[in-house]
């Protein structure tokens, strides 16, 4: 491997960056699922009006609300100020709002801790047109492809140790995972301020108040750019399918595959470890282009691994008294052909995120990138809504996790259709275009 086109990676350009939305994105999980499973298995807010699955749906509900309510007022910010000097501000932000969490896991108040999810759901709002808006500026256009490729794989990796975390601390005592969360704010927040300055892309920018008005603008403004739309679209199925195979993925693993929490654990791993492999090689092999028939390959990967999975599972049904550990799961060889798939999927998903992100970087305007990012968001919870309605309808009508992978798998064609239609470069091999 060479070398040379990772040397932007250790530099100030990068580093400080990725080590701040690392961090970031690891706190968020830890907490999430800290939090999660204390009300799950651990009876906090066991005396609250709400049972224990309906905080768990309103968690979900809270964690996702931002980025419907503020992510076009984020776009405006991060176009008006500086972005790393308002990167420093979010992340201070978030040590006050972990700070209050601490004290919330301290007294085991449930309806404190929600509130801080919403908190640090809307801290993340801020910060997520900033991360990608602010690649362009920092690294040369050769470097964007790989730029996107580590920030995405970096991610992912951060969502699954993360979660890994939370599961172990939850029953742990509060202060463990109280100093846990506040530490790594604190970690984000140093980094933050390594960030090499951004001038103002447009410092007159109008900060619009009325959230349906600029939400409304926004998407017409966005949505306007032929470009823009295409990109935001298959960025936005992108997480559908990671929210289909996520969510799902703890009871797919008890009913059809027999394994315990470790095993699920594995099984998640796998998925990130994945798209962190498919992200990289997906930009090493771009050779500073962007080429979109990379998507199509993504695509056609997705459906292929995402049927292999369901031909493998559709006849099996374990009972909660038949779960193996992992020892025992990875005992049965047919069992790695899952494992195979799993990874599969998440490789092929880093194919076809990859260039979607570069391509939206590259296609707005200084002034626009940033509005961009922060439709791009919006309607990246909008699909993540629809996939959580979706699986709800098709659970409660069919009770199959199976026909809902099966139905996630075929639809990758039919969006891989509708997105050459748009736009002939997502053939393979047709045309290319230097970033």
């Amino acid at each position: 491997m060479n070398t040379s086109e990772f040397a932007f990676a250790k530099s100030r350009r990068f580093a400080p960056l990725f080590g701040t939305q690392f961090l970031g994105a690891f706190n968020d999980n830890l907490f999430k699922t800290a939090l999660f499973v204390m009300i799950s298995y651990y009876s906090l807010g066991a005396n609250s009006v709400l049972p224990a699955s309906q905080m768990l749906n309103l968690g979900a509900l809270l964690f996702i609300l931002p980025y419907f309510l503020f992510s076009s007022i984020s776009g405006q910010l991060s176009t008006r100020y500086d972005k790393a000097k308002f990167a420093r501000f979010v992340k201070i932000l978030e040590i006050i709002i972990m700070a209050v969490a601490a004290y919330g896991f301290y007294i085991q108040s449930a309806p404190l801790l929600l509130a801080c999810l919403f908190c640090m759901g809307t801290q993340s709002t801020l910060f997520g047109p900033l991360k990608y808006a602010i690649l362009p500026d920092y690294l040369e256009q050769k470097e964007l492809m790989m730029g996107n490729s580590l920030i995405e794989s970096g991610t992912f990796l951060a969502i699954l140790l993360g979660q890994i975390l939370g599961t172990l601390v939850a029953g742990m005592p509060f202060w463990v995972v109280s100093s846990l969360v506040v530490l790594m704010a604190i970690g984000g927040t140093l980094t933050s301020f390594f960030m090499p300055y951004v001038p103002a892309k447009n410092p007159q920018q109008k900060i619009e108040a009325n959230i349906v008005r600029s939400t409304q603008t926004l998407l017409k403004d966005t949505f306007a750019q032929r470009e823009l739309y295409t990109a935001i679209i298959g960025i936005s199925w992108f997480w559908l399918i990671g929210a289909v195979y996520t969510t799902q993925l703890p009871i797919f693993t008890q009913k059809h595959l027999g394994g315990d929490d470790n095993v699920f654990n594995l099984m998640l791993a796998l998925f990130s470890i994945g798209i962190a492999a498919g992200s990289v090689l997906c930009a090493k092999i771009s050779r500073h282009q962007l080429r979109l028939g990379l998507v199509s390959i993504g695509t056609v990967g997705l459906t292929l691994f995402g049927l292999a999975l369901v031909w493998l599972t559709h006849g099996t049904h374990y009972t909660n008294d038949q779960l193996n550990g992992i020892v025992a799961f990875l005992s049965q060889s047919q069992n790695y052909w899952i494992m195979l798939c799993m990874i599969g999927i998440g490789f092929f998903g880093g194919f076809f995120s990859v260039p979607l992100y570069t391509w939206l970087q590259t296609a707005s305007s200084d002034e626009f990138r940033a509005h961009a990012i922060a439709a791009n968001n919006i309607i990246n919870g909008l699909f993540m809504v629809f996939a959580a309605i979706l699986s709800a309808v098709l659970l409660f009508l069919f009770d199959s996790i199976i026909l809902l992978y099966l139905i996630v798998a075929i639809g990758n064609m039919g969006l891989l259709f509708y997105l050459m239609k748009l736009e002939q470069r997502f053939i393979p091999f047709r045309s290319t275009k230097q970033v």
